[in-house]
């Protein structure tokens, strides 16, 4: 596993052993990121991309490559949640290696009971395990923690057969399949 893009572009990245995560493909990483830069559907009104300046959440973070990915393409600070003991150490391994431990907040919390909000995010990411149901009602619960900015965006990745329905209160933008993944895109309703 690398930084796939950014100032950070091609170092490497640790990860947990396959048996207690499932990271993000490089090549997904490529495409969801490419997707967040170039798709006009998910620019600020501003019309630059929203990772530019950022708070970013990676809610089931195993080696943390999308928050590492996120920060390395623009974002200020990266909110990192895993339970994982194992998998946090793996993290701030990548953070220290990355030189980026000062740009994230690790969090060792269940992303389904996030807790009291620090500042409001403007993006999160949700790779939760696959089928298992856990981007929709995780998300609703970041949500009415006070996680998530007005007009935040959420990016959850399903297997490509999967499908995510967008929750109450968010707006379906994007829904792309990318090899063995499928990313759907959605937006904070104002």
């Amino acid at each position: 596993m690398r930084i796939v893009g950014g100032s950070h572009r091609g170092r490497p990245l640790l990860a947990p052993p396959e048996q207690t995560t499932r990271p993000t493909t490089d090549r997904v990483r490529e495409a969801l990121f490419n997707i967040l830069l170039h798709a006009p559907s998910l620019f600020s009104e501003a019309g630059r991309s929203r990772l530019q300046d950022a708070i970013v959440i990676d809610a089931f973070a195993g080696s943390g490559a999308l928050g590492f990915e996120a920060l390395s393409r623009g974002a200020r600070h990266a909110y990192l949640f895993e339970i994982d003991p194992q998998a946090r150490r793996i993290i701030q391994r990548n953070a220290e290696n990355l030189k980026l431990a000062d740009r994230i907040t690790l969090r060792a919390t269940d992303a389904r009971q996030p807790g009291k909000a620090m500042p409001p995010a403007d993006m999160v990411f949700l790779d939760p395990p696959y089928r298992s149901g856990l981007g929709g009602p995780v998300l609703l619960q970041l949500d009415q923690a006070g996680w998530l900015k007005p007009d935040a965006l959420a990016i959850v990745e399903t297997d490509a057969k999967g499908s995510f329905d967008a929750p109450d209160g968010f707006d379906l933008l994007e829904d792309r399949q990318q090899g063995p993944a499928r990313l759907t895109f959605l937006r904070k309703k104002l």
